[in-house]
């Protein structure tokens, strides 16, 4: 369960990226069905979120193409790459302090499949 936030003040939170790593969405043995409950799971987890006024809706796995650079070499050409460190999606949410962010962050059902959770501040550098 997501816990919910200590106050009502919502202007006085932070706001912190969660970055999704591994999990179903790089698994390639799950059934269509598992990998469908999986989805649900998240949808759920994520509307939940939006319902506390935590978060801005569903984050989305990353479909587009992409490049990961070390140094000059081209690591891998694109978001599915086999990788530990491959990322699968990420998140903006709103929290009391970055404790509670990771409270938020261990309830994610990526970890039903062996996925993480980085958890980050956000700098807001609106005027």
């Amino acid at each position: 369960m997501i816990p919910e936030p200590e106050g009502e003040d919502h202007a006085l939170r932070s706001k912190f990226m969660l970055i999704f790593r591994g999990g179903a969405v790089s698994s390639r043995d799950l059934s269509p069905s598992e990998l469908q409950a999986h989805v649900e799971k998240w949808y759920r987890w994520s509307d939940e979120l939006a319902r506390q006024g935590r978060g801005s809706g569903r984050g989305a796995a990353l479909d587009n193409p992409g490049a990961t650079v070390r140094g000059h070499d081209l690591v891998t050409d694109g978001p599915y790459a086999e990788s530990k460190d491959l990322v699968t999606g990420s998140m903006i949410i709103e929290a009391d302090s970055l404790d509670d962010a990771v409270g938020v962050a261990r309830t994610c059902p990526t970890y039903e499949f062996g996925g993480s959770v980085e958890v980050r501040p956000v700098q807001d550098h609106r005027i």
